[in-house]
């Protein structure tokens, strides 16, 4: 019996492409065995699995991809890369993304995780394979505002929220500035530059407010919108932070 070898050789000899090229194939999800799509080139297959190239098949590499995710609350998602594609895996793609993108494997790699939210809040998390949005998001440059909805308790005091534009130290840091106001008698809206894990929660604190919960729904001029909780979407063409 024949031993089993890699996909992406089978892909080359079975339709008379480099290997490069059915690497390609498969990894840009054009190529089926036994009617079930496989994305990774190093996948063994047996001489007797049926291969086919889907209609259309081109040979292009895929391209890097930004995805944006409502991160619920107490989900840790950290920097480690297969820790993030597995965040991703257990989220859903949302099914009225407006950028008609067919999701791979491959969006799923080799991302950064961008800006990230405390452990505790919610909203809006960035993960790109893009080099131009992780300069834009974390280079020397101005950086762009965030904005959070804020759930409090407690009674602020008076004159805080000026105290706040104006910048503020708390248990022994200085804290960035930041607009805030009232949305309820319960909710904020703050909004600030390069906040630092904890920093919204020290915000409040710092003019005797309590944090129930919060949600990050914008950055720069890129809002949340209707994504729903758990799942994710394309970042598209045209938008920008």
């Amino acid at each position: 019996m024949t031993d089993p070898v890699r996909l992406a050789k089978r892909v080359a000899e079975q339709f008379g492409c480099s290997r490069r090229e059915a690497e390609l194939y498969i990894e840009g999800g054009w190529v089926t065995v036994d009617g079930e799509l496989i994305e990774a080139p190093f996948v063994k297959v047996g001489p007797e699995q049926r291969i086919e190239l889907k209609a259309g098949a081109t040979a292009r590499e895929v391209a890097p991809v930004t995805l944006l995710l409502h991160k619920p609350a107490g989900l840790a998602i950290g920097a480690e890369a297969e820790r993030i594609r597995q965040v991703l895996l257990d989220g859903e793609h949302w099914q009225d993304d407006p950028n008609r993108i067919e999701p791979l494997q491959r969006h799923l790699l080799r991302q950064h995780h961008l800006l990230p939210l405390d452990d505790d809040a919610s909203g809006l998390a960035i993960f790109t394979q893009q080099r131009e949005v992780i300069r834009v998001l974390t280079g020397a440059r101005d950086k762009p505002e965030q904005e959070y909805i804020v759930e409090v308790t407690g009674e602020a005091e008076e004159g805080g929220l000026a105290l706040l534009a104006k910048g503020i130290g708390h248990r022994g840091k200085i804290l960035p500035k930041a607009k805030v106001s009232w949305q309820s008698e319960s909710r904020l809206r703050v909004v600030v530059k390069e906040p630092a894990p904890g920093d919204v929660r020290m915000l409040c604190e710092a003019i005797g407010l309590r944090v129930i919960a919060s949600k990050r729904i914008r950055i720069g001029r890129l809002s949340m919108a209707k994504l729903p909780v758990g799942h994710w979407r394309f970042l598209g063409e045209h938008e920008r932070f």
